[in-house]
């Protein structure tokens, strides 16, 4: 029997999507294909202390969404850089050390989906599943993916962008001059529509940037856009393939952390999206698109609206989405065709794949 590949699972983090991303680690430990794979379990606490849990407790009320935390009783570790690729060290001196074959940081937002994991996956020289250190800065910022963007001829929702040290209330004029309302507000660096709000009015607009604010330095200021919420997943390296398409029909006045991972009647999904072929052709391609404006490694969601006139706006490129079981990606992938558990082997091989490569 061939010796199983040890994939570091990296869960957890010290971004507002802990929670989110704690939920995506309990669907891929119960998925993942135990007879070809040793899942050391590496939980991140809040605070950023690394965590190797060897308990079979890996989560406390890991069925409640909204309470499910980490359990911190476990060994502090730390990932090595250096030539001992994937070298994980046990802080504590009688504790033994694992060589990892690969990581897979399933961290959303700050400190794990921008590139910062990715650097240090590069130092410690071990295949990391996902983007490398650009792609995963650039398409975590919306701003700066927005720019790219549109230097590739992709159309994007106008948007205006304000930073906390240059703020006054002058801004509320200038976006009211330039959008009607409703506009949302975002914070330029965090997914999962945490501190994303939706504004009718000056006052609610003052509100949502003041929120916005607390989760970044730099928020964005988009124009409303009237259109069907649509998404698709992108998965490979070079040679990228998109997924079937999906629609969300929200419940309620936009689709927002509730609506997507606690909520079950927050939204509704149709997948596949009824969608006309040549639209599908069209969404498919321009997914692509974006993956390889982005330089993207692995995979991605990409989210858009599509308009009466069937014009493709591009919302949010996600390179590190969700993996819950109600997340969009993995049922993206599902509705093709290709099951959670092989979507899970398939990006532990192109990350192993294009690790090798780059070497």
């Amino acid at each position: 029997m061939s010796k199983k590949i040890k994939v570091g699972l990296l869960f957890g983090g010290r971004s507002a999507e802990h929670q989110v991303s704690l939920q995506s680690a309990k669907s891929i430990m119960a998925a993942i294909d135990n007879d070809k794979y040793e899942v050391v379990k590496i939980g991140i606490t809040s605070d950023g202390k690394w965590l190797l849990n060897e308990s079979a407790e890996t989560f406390i009320n890991g069925d409640d969404p909204e309470t499910i935390s980490l359990q911190t009783e476990a060994l502090p570790v730390t990932l090595v850089a250096g030539d001992q690729s994937g070298e994980l060290q046990c802080l504590e001196a009688e504790a033994a050390g694992n060589q990892l074959d690969v990581l897979f940081p399933i961290l959303h937002g700050p400190y794990g989906e921008d590139g910062s994991v990715q650097g240090l996956a590069k130092l410690a020289n071990i295949p990391c599943v996902g983007s490398g250190i650009l792609s995963s800065a650039v398409g975590m910022d919306k701003d700066f993916t927005k720019r790219i963007l549109m230097q590739a001829g992709i159309d994007v929702a106008d948007f205006i962008t304000l930073r906390d040290s240059r703020f006054s209330e002058a801004d509320l004029q200038r976006i009211e001059d330039r959008f009607s309302y409703p506009v949302f507000v975002k914070p330029a660096n965090m997914g999962s529509s945490i501190g994303v709000s939706k504004a009718a009015n000056r006052s609610e607009l003052a509100a949502a940037i003041d929120l916005a604010f607390r989760f970044d330095r730099k928020l964005l200021v988009e124009k409303g856009i009237v259109g069907r919420e649509l998404e698709c997943a992108v998965l490979g390296n070079d040679f990228p393939e998109a997924s079937v398409v999906g629609e969300i029909i929200s419940n309620v006045s936009f689709y927002d952390y509730k609506a997507k991972y606690i909520d079950e009647n927050g939204a509704t999904l149709s997948l596949p999206a009824k969608v006309s072929d040549s639209l599908l052709e069209k969404i498919q391609q321009t997914s692509i698109a974006v993956f390889e404006a982005l330089e993207c490694r692995g995979l991605a969601r990409v989210d858009m609206f599509v308009t009466d006139d069937e014009q493709i706006i591009i919302n949010e490129v996600n390179t590190l989405p969700g993996f819950t079981k109600i997340s969009m990606y993995p049922k993206l992938w599902e509705a093709s065709g290709l099951s959670y558990s092989d979507l899970i082997d398939r990006l532990i091989s192109l990350a192993i794949e294009d690790f090798q490569g780059q070497r």
